[in-house]
C-alpha cells in the first residue's frame, strides 16, 4: 500500500464515536481489521503488566488480568466489543480516570507497524526507561493515523478487596466540587469514579429503561454516583464518615448506599442508562469536552445560558466524569421542535458550547478522539504553531499520507483560529 500510495484505513471494534475507523468519503482505501491479533502474549503478574495484541477485546484483557488476581482498569460502555488497540488509538478514558488515569497512562509500551511496512518494537514493561524521545506517546491517541499499534504492553494493579457505592443528592450542582475534594480527603484517594446526573437523566432512564427505578424517595436537581476501592480497609466506614461530614456542611441532601452487589449494579445501571435513553427523547446533540474539576459547575451554568438562549426548551443534559472534569454535554431536542429542525441547527450549537468549554480552559475533546467529526474544531480551535508540529510529525512518520487519511489533521487551508 505503501508503495502504490493505497490509503489504509485501521479498525477495531468499530465503537468510536467521531469516525475515526471508518473510511473518509475523500480517501477511500483499504479497512484493515485488527480483530484477529487477538492474542494475550503474556502475563505477568508479579511485574503488574499483560501485554496484548490490539485486537483483544477490554472485557477480555479485564478478565486475563483477574485469573491472576489483578486489575486492567480500563472500564466503558463498549468494554465488551472494544479492542484495546483501538482503545489506545483513541486514548480512551472511561469510569475510573480519576484513580487510574486514561490508555495513556495504563501503557507501558507498544508494537506499532509503520506507514512503510517497519515494525517498530517498543514492548517492554519499564516503569523507568529514560533513553530519549518517548516514542510511545507519538502513537497513543493518534487514531491510526501516524501508525498501527499491534500489541501493548499495559499496566496491571492489585485488585480491590470490596468496592463501597452509593448515589448522593446534591445540595446544588456548585457543590459536586467540594463533595469530590472532601470524599478524596477521607477516603486516602480511593476515589475510583465520581459521575455526575442530572435529574433529566434519572426521569428519561425511569421512563424509558426496564429495570431503572429512582432510589430516592423525592427528586432532586442533580446526583453524583461515587465508588471507592478498598484494599487495606473496608469502604464501608468511609462512605459513611463522608456522608456525615457531607450533610454536615450541607453538600448533599440525601443518599442512597448499596449494601449488596446487587444494589451497585442498579446504581450504576443508571448511569449506564442515562446514555441509552436519550434516544427516545428524540434528536439529541451532543458534546464530549473537558474543563478543570474546579470549572465543571460554571462551565455547565454558562453553557446552559449560552443553548437556552439560542433554543427557548432545549433540554439540558448533561452528565459524566465530573471527577476528571469530562463532561457530556447533550442536549435534547424541545418537546414542539421536529428532529429535522433541531439537527439543523446542530454546527451553531457544537461551536457555542466549544466556545465556552475553550474560554475555560478547556478542550472540545475530551475521550471520544477527533476522527472525522471533529476536524472543523482542530482548524478552529488549535494555534498554529500545534498545527505546524503535528502536520510535521504526519509529514515524517507518513511521507505519502496513506495512514487514515481524512482523520485528526484538517486540510491545510482551514479556517483560521478565531475566524
Amino acid at each position: 500500500c505503501h508503495d502504490a500510495g493505497l490509503p489504509v484505513i485501521p479498525q477495531g471494534g468499530n465503537t468510536g464515536r467521531c469516525g475515526g475507523a471508518v473510511p473518509s468519503r475523500d480517501h477511500e482505501g483499504i479497512v484493515l481489521s485488527l480483530r484477529r491479533l487477538a492474542r494475550i502474549r503474556a502475563v505477568d503478574p508479579d511485574n503488574y503488566t499483560l501485554t496484548a495484541e490490539a485486537g483483544c477485546i477490554l472485557a477480555d484483557i479485564q478478565r486475563a488480568a483477574a485469573t491472576v488476581d489483578r486489575l486492567f482498569p480500563l472500564s466503558l460502555g463498549a468494554e465488551g466489543s472494544c479492542q484495546i488497540g483501538g482503545n489506545l488509538a483513541s486514548n480512551a478514558g472511561g469510569l475510573n480516570v480519576l484513580r487510574y488515569g486514561n490508555a495513556r497512562e495504563l501503557t507501558l509500551g507498544l508494537e506499532v507497524v509503520l506507514a512503510d511496512g517497519r515494525v517498530w518494537d517498543g514492548l517492554n514493561g519499564l516503569r523507568k526507561n529514560n533513553t530519549g524521545y518517548d516514542l510511545r506517546d507519538l502513537f497513543i491517541g493518534s487514531e491510526g493515523t501516524l501508525g498501527i499499534i499491534t500489541a501493548a504492553t499495559l499496566k496491571l494493579f492489585p485488585r480491590p478487596q470490596e468496592r463501597g457505592t452509593a448515589l448522593l443528592a446534591l445540595g446544588e450542582l456548585e457543590h459536586c466540587v467540594a463533595l469530590l475534594a472532601l470524599a478524596r480527603a477521607i477516603s486516602g484517594d480511593a476515589v475510583t469514579s465520581f459521575e455526575l446526573l442530572p435529574r433529566l437523566a434519572l426521569e428519561f432512564a425511569c421512563r424509558h429503561i426496564p429495570g431503572c427505578r429512582d432510589p430516592l424517595p423525592h427528586p432532586h436537581g442533580w446526583y453524583v454516583l461515587i465508588e471507592l476501592v478498598g484494599h487495606a480497609q473496608p469502604t464501608t466506614p468511609l462512605l459513611e464518615a463522608l456522608l456525615e461530614q457531607a450533610h454536615a456542611r450541607g453538600l448533599i441532601v440525601d443518599a442512597v448506599t448499596a449494601a449488596s452487589q446487587a444494589q451497585a449494579d442498579a446504581l450504576w445501571r443508571l448511569r449506564e442508562a442515562a446514555v441509552e435513553a436519550q434516544r427516545f427523547e428524540g434528536a439529541s446533540i451532543k458534546h464530549d469536552v473537558s474543563v478543570p474539576v474546579s470549572r465543571v459547575p460554571a462551565f455547565i451554568r454558562a453553557a446552559s445560558r449560552v443553548v437556552t438562549a439560542m433554543i427557548p426548551g432545549v433540554r439540558v443534559y448533561a452528565f459524566g466524569h465530573v471527577g476528571d472534569g469530562n463532561v457530556h454535554y447533550n442536549l435534547s431536542q424541545p418537546k414542539d421542535w421536529e428532529a429535522a429542525a433541531f439537527m439543523a441547527r446542530r454546527e451553531e450549537l457544537n461551536r457555542a458550547v466549544h466556545d465556552v468549554a475553550m474560554a475555560m480552559g478547556g478542550s472540545f475533546s475530551a475521550e471520544h478522539g477527533i476522527g472525522q467529526l471533529k476536524l472543523g474544531e482542530m482548524a478552529r480551535y488549535k494555534s498554529p504553531v500545534e498545527l505546524q508540529l503535528m502536520y510535521a510529525l504526519k509529514r515524517t512518520l507518513d511521507p505519502r499520507g496513506i495512514l487514515n487519511p481524512g482523520k485528526v489533521l484538517p486540510p491545510l487551508a482551514g479556517p483560521k483560529r478565531g475566524e
